[in-house]
Parts: C-alpha cells; sequence; structure tokens
C-alpha cells in the first residue's frame, strides 16, 4: 500500500482523489473545531453564538460526508472512523432540533456530545502520530475526549439552573 506522508502523518494512499478528499475532510474538521470552540465560548444570545454553531452544523455535514467517502475506499480500516463521523453530525443535528424546541439543556448536551465525539474520531485516527499521545495506550483515544468533555458538559448544564442537575 503506498502512503503519502502529510506533516509526520501518514495518508493511507497516493490517488489524487483520495488525497483531494482527505484535504476537503481536514478543511471541514479544522472549521468545526474553530467553530464549535467559537460557539462554546460566546455568549448565549443572538449574533455570535448561533452563527458559529451554524458554521459547526454545516461543517460536520462536510465532515461526515468526506469521512463516509474516504471510508469507503477503506471500509475495514476506516468503518469505526465513519461512525463517529454519522454520530456526531447525529447528535449536532438533535442539537438543532432542540434548540428550535427551546429544549437548551438536550441542546447543550447533544452539541457537547458531537464536538466530544469529533475529537474522539481524530484521536482514534491520528492519536498514535501525535507527540505525548503517541506513548499513551489506545484506550485513550477512544476515551480521553469523553473523560475530559463529560465534566465540562456537566459544568455547562449546572450553570444552566437545577432543571437536570441538583
Amino acid at each position: 500500500m503506498a502512503v503519502t506522508m502529510v506533516a509526520g502523518l501518514p495518508i493511507p494512499s497516493t490517488s489524487p482523489l483520495f488525497l483531494a478528499g482527505v484535504v476537503v475532510h481536514v478543511a471541514a474538521a479544522l472549521t468545526c473545531l474553530l467553530a464549535g470552540a467559537g460557539a462554546m465560548l460566546s455568549r448565549k444570545a443572538p449574533g455570535r453564538h448561533p452563527t458559529f454553531g451554524k458554521v459547526y452544523f454545516w461543517g460536520l455535514a462536510v465532515v461526515a460526508a468526506s469521512a463516509l467517502a474516504l471510508a469507503a475506499a477503506r471500509w475495514a480500516e476506516d468503518y469505526p472512523l465513519a461512525a463517529l463521523a454519522v454520530l456526531a453530525f447525529a447528535l449536532a443535528t438533535a442539537a438543532r432540533w432542540a434548540i428550535r424546541g427551546r429544549r437548551v439543556r438536550i441542546h447543550l448536551s447533544a452539541m457537547g456530545a458531537s464536538y466530544v465525539t469529533m475529537l474522539t474520531a481524530f484521536y482514534v485516527d491520528n492519536g498514535k502520530f501525535l507527540p505525548v499521545w503517541r506513548d499513551m495506550p489506545p484506550v485513550v483515544y477512544w476515551l480521553g475526549p469523553s473523560i475530559a468533555g463529560a465534566p465540562l458538559i456537566l459544568w455547562a448544564l449546572w450553570r444552566r439552573g437545577p432543571a437536570i442537575l441538583p
């Protein structure tokens, strides 16, 4: 199997079409990373927060579609990544539906879980090549983002009031 190295990360193909798909996928994922952080750190009011949220949602649609296309080329190796991408997008979709119904806590939980799922996919795919992460057991790639993200989501829910948490 021919491999292309980009920024120290192996890309498992030299096909120009596959590499173009990776470029689209990475660009959309970086957009999601920044837009998601922007939404989390913005005041929850009209303006920045919903704008960042829309950018995150539509960027994640591209991430999920490109993940499915890339995984189709290497299904046996990449189907878990495709499943994580679909799950992240499904959670973001649930979050959008929840906020339309003014179910803020469901929106917050689902969008937070979507972001954590997206980060999980990144670490599962790339952790073994990253400084510090490469020295950790693979289970950390799967559980690390949730271990870090769950307390942040619970803290944000607690800040919203006692409807779910005491």
